[in-house]
């Protein structure tokens, strides 16, 4: 997450070695979206959208952690985490829509760490690996999520999921935390409403994106001296949304 005011997780991540994580999956949305959303946690992340993909990446990246969907075409996922195990021990995050539980059984089996599946939410993946890699690297990993996001005198606690502007706190509900802890994460960015409902509902959700223009409105109407003339949360006409940052 770049150009944010409080201490960011990509500003910590000077202070370590930062997680190259490998996401596989052949449906681009949602490599769109998890890329997106461990990029904006600090981690460096590159894709794979087929099993040949994901060894040829494997084997020139060495990631420190996979995030594997079964369902690939050609060489399946289950192919791929067999061929992986076989000299390698990276962590393996498995993603499946399918309701047969052999299938993540043999996953496990052949030495996956975890699985999920579809459709998840993208912050339970990211509590996953990080939980993952504290396992696995027998070291902690900072829970960076959970620090206070500060952008001016707007403050969101994730750890104990509270909104204060300045020394005032806000009542808001859960979804509207969720979103305004994405923006305060990435203050400046701009997030489409595409990308601020996935936050609430997951990757793989059918609805309609006018919700999130609703709940704007409630949040301007919480932290906005002006709700009219919002500075805080501001709108980028034809786009989304942004938390500004200066």
């Amino acid at each position: 997450m770049s150009g944010r005011v409080r201490e960011r997780p990509a500003a910590h991540c000077i202070m370590r070695t930062v997680k190259h994580v490998l996401v596989v999956d052949d449906e681009p949305a949602i490599v769109e979206i998890v890329r997106d959303y461990l990029s904006d946690a600090g981690y460096r992340v590159s894709t794979a959208h087929s099993g040949d993909e994901a060894l040829s990446q494997v084997r020139s990246i060495r990631p420190d952690l996979i995030v594997l969907d079964l369902g690939l075409p050609g060489l399946d996922g289950l192919d791929v985490a067999r061929t992986i195990r076989q000299s390698l021990g990276v962590p393996i995050i498995m993603l499946t829509a399918r309701s047969d539980e052999a299938d993540r059984v043999v996953g496990l089996e052949l030495g996956a760490d975890d699985y999920l599946v579809k459709p998840f939410s993208p912050r339970e993946l990211l509590a996953r690996i990080r939980a993952v890699l504290r396992r696995t690297s027998g070291a902690d990993e900072p829970d960076d999520e959970d620090r206070p996001l500060v952008v001016h005198e707007l403050t969101v606690d994730p750890l104990r999921r509270l909104v204060t502007v300045g020394s005032t706190a806000i009542d808001v509900t859960a979804t509207e935390f969720d979103l305004l802890a994405r923006m305060a994460a990435a203050p400046g960015r701009v997030f489409t409403r595409a990308q601020l409902l996935e936050t609430i509902h997951g990757v793989a959700v059918d609805a309609g994106e006018r919700a999130i223009d609703a709940h704007v409105k409630n949040l301007r109407r919480k932290i906005e001296a002006d709700p009219h003339r919002p500075v805080r949360l501001v709108t980028v006409h034809g786009v989304g949304y942004r938390l500004a940052d200066s």
